[in-house]
Parts: structure tokens; sequence; C-alpha cells
């Protein structure tokens, strides 16, 4: 089903680059609107206005070079937690009348008035209906989420957008919630980005017409030229990432550093391959390198592990694409590494990992090792051989058919 982008477009639910995941989505999503308008000969003021936890972080990245060569207006969510006065007159006045609402229309209120203006500068026909697009790619996944998901999506409706809810995961499970599938069926469109949220959105009663089976933006996210590090890259290096996230989710207290502090002593012992540790999220609550920094401290003395700092996510990926094997907790470190062909093991808590590595393998079961189910201090090293044999065993095939 084609999309009409020749329209006034809002993207919200996006928390800010300082999560590169977030980055690529954003990222991807703008620059194929733009090409998407481009081929359709759209008018070259139609606005598209992002809407963002943190301005500061998207133009400290890719989305600031985008902004300025005019394919998106960044604008950043009013944080009504930051300011007690109108905290709590909304919060009275929420009590008062039971308008739920009214913190969400706070929330998006600059992001608003940012795009009513550009809408009337672009002189648009009165009565089209703009479109507005959910790219928070998992959210609904998190249940401390959902409750605000439910009241910014009844906004944007009130408001007369169109919406659709893009590259999205869901956990079969939740559909069980009433006030969650009344949600979710009520938008125009609903992008599932692997398998089982979209089986599961079928199985659950979803119009198929109203749904649409599309990898994740992110494996369209450029790839970045970088230089080696230490002559570390290319081709000769185990990238590595790990996240906060993953480790609270452990069963057994401290089995994910472990896997992950045995991984490289094996792959140091035994290889001549050296280790670049990646990291993917630098927000300050959930730091990838905080764990990568502890792993750094532990191999430092070999002279073969190199630490990544922050940059954009397409250097990211340049430098991930560079490896011979990585490892990966973030989904967008691994999506990364998958769209540059490189073999990969992802460290899996959510239906998102399963799905993605599923639809690209015809399995999950060697390609995800679930964090929650680590119980030996060496599952990384036996996934990681597994996957090896029989890339090797593959290898040997094609080679014997010449």
């Amino acid at each position: 089903m084609n999309i009409d982008f020749n329209r006034p477009i809002i993207l919200y639910m996006h928390a800010g680059s300082g999560n590169h995941g977030c980055e690529a989505i954003a990222n991807t999503t703008v620059k194929y609107i733009a090409e998407q308008r481009e081929k359709t000969g759209a008018e070259e003021d139609l606005p598209l206005i992002l809407v963002t936890n943190s301005a500061a972080e998207d133009r400290k990245y890719s989305l600031g070079i985008l902004e300025k060569k005019g394919l998106c207006t960044i604008v950043e969510e009013r944080h009504i937690d930051r300011h007690f006065i109108p905290h709590v007159i909304y919060y009275l006045w929420r009590l008062v009348t039971r308008d739920k609402q009214s913190f969400l229309r706070y929330r998006y209120k600059d992001a608003f008035k940012e795009f009513d203006n550009a809408v009337g500068k672009a002189n648009k026909r009165k009565g089209e209906k703009p479109l507005a697009i959910s790219i928070g790619g998992d959210n609904y996944c998190y249940k401390s989420l959902v409750p605000d998901l439910i009241l910014a999506h009844k906004v944007f409706i009130r408001r007369g957008f169109e919406t659709i809810l893009w590259g999205c995961s869901i956990e079969p499970k939740s559909l069980k919630d009433k006030k969650l599938v009344k949600d979710l069926a009520a938008y125009d469109l609903i992008y599932a980005r692997e398998s089982i949220t979209y089986d599961a959105l079928v199985d659950a009663g979803f119009n198929k017409d109203k749904l649409i089976f599309e990898k994740d933006p992110a494996f369209m996210l450029d790839t970045a030229k970088v230089p080696g590090i230490n002559g570390s890259l290319p081709g000769n290096t185990v990238g590595i990432n790990l996240s906060p996230m993953v480790q609270n989710l452990e069963k057994t207290p401290g089995i994910t550093m472990k896997n992950y502090s045995n991984f490289i002593e094996f792959i140091l012992r035994n290889t001549h391959q050296n280790i670049a540790l990646i990291p993917h999220v630098v927000w300050k609550n959930n730091d990838d390198r905080k764990p990568l920094n502890e792993l750094y401290e532990i191999h430092k003395y070999t002279g073969r592990v190199v630490m990544l700092a922050d940059m954009p996510a397409e250097k990211l990926k340049g430098y991930i694409s560079k490896c011979s094997f990585f490892v990966g907790a973030r989904t967008h470190s691994t999506i990364a590494a998958y769209s540059s062909n490189v073999p990969t093991l992802v460290i899996g808590y959510s239906v998102k990992s399963k799905g993605i590595a599923k639809d690209l393998f015809g399995t999950y079961k060697e390609y995800v090792l679930p964090v929650q189910k680590l119980a030996s201090e060496n599952a990384l090293v036996d996934a990681y051989m597994r996957i090896m044999k029989k890339q090797n065993t593959e290898a040997e095939a094609q080679g014997g058919i010449q």
C-alpha cells in the first residue's frame, strides 16, 4: 500500500539521538520521506516536523545535518516534570476534569505551534489530513510507556491527523490488553518490522489491509567511511556491544558480564583477532560505556582491545561493517551488523531480536541468546562456535559446488 507523504507530517515518540538506534530510525525515516516526496514532485515547503525528547542530542549527531539541509525541523517536547508551576496547574486541571490528555497536549504544544505555522506558510489546502507517524520502534514493548502512547495517539487523532505506527515490535502476549488493542486498532496503518509481531497482530484479529510487514527502516542507514583504530580494523576485529538494560534482565547476577569477559578471553587466546568495544546508547541513566569500560579495564593489558568513542549512528555502522564478527545487545547495533553482512550473535531480551533474526535466517534459536536464559558462563562462546561452524560448513559446501 502506497502512503501519501505529500502532505504535512509530524514524527513523534522519538526519544533522542543519545540512543543511536532511535537516531537511526529517525535518520532513515526523514530521508525516506524526502526521497518519496522528490519522486512524486511534492512541494518543497511541505513541513516535516520531528518531535524529540532532546533537540540538543539530535543536533549533535546526524539529524542536525538533515535539519540544516532542510529535510526536517527539530522541535523539542515540553517537559512538564521540569517546570513546577505548569506541573501543578495541569495536575490540578487533570484532577478536577479527569482530562488525561492535558499533559500530552502540553507536551506537544510547541510542536503543534511550529507545525501550524509551517502549514500556514506552505499555504496548504484546507481539509487536507496531515500525517502523524509514531516512530518509537519497540515503545509498545514497555508497559510503563503504553499509557502515554495511548494518550499521545488520541491527541493526534483529535487534531485530525491520520496516524501510522512505524517499524514496530509488539510482544504477542501484550495483545491480551484490551486498551492496548483498542489503541493499535485506531492507527490507519501499522508497519510491523518483524514477522512475530505481524503474525501476532493477524492472530489478534487485525485487518490485514491495515498491516504492512516491512523490515526496520534502520536497515537503510548509510554507512560512513571511517578510519581504522590502532590497526584493529578492518577485517580482523570482533565487535562487541553490551548494555545495562540487558544486564538488568539477567536471572543470575553477573552472568552476562562473565559471559562477555570469557568470550573476549576466548577470542584473544584462540585467534589473531582484536576486540572493538562499541557503545550504541550513551544516555546518562542507560549508558553502554559503563559495562564496556569494565570489560576494557579487565582486558586492556593485552593491547588488543579498543574502546570506541561516542559518534553518530552512521559512523558506528561504519566501524561495525568492518568487523569480522559482531556480538550485540542493542537491537540497532545488530541491525548495523546484519545490514553489513557481518556474522552476528544477539544477546536478546524481547520479541524484536527474535523476530528480526527469524526473518533473516528462518530461525532465531542459533542467532539469539536470550539474556533471561543465560545459565552457563560460556554460553556466549558456545553460541559463537555454533555460528562459526555453520558458516564454515556453508562456505565449504559452496566451494564444493563450484
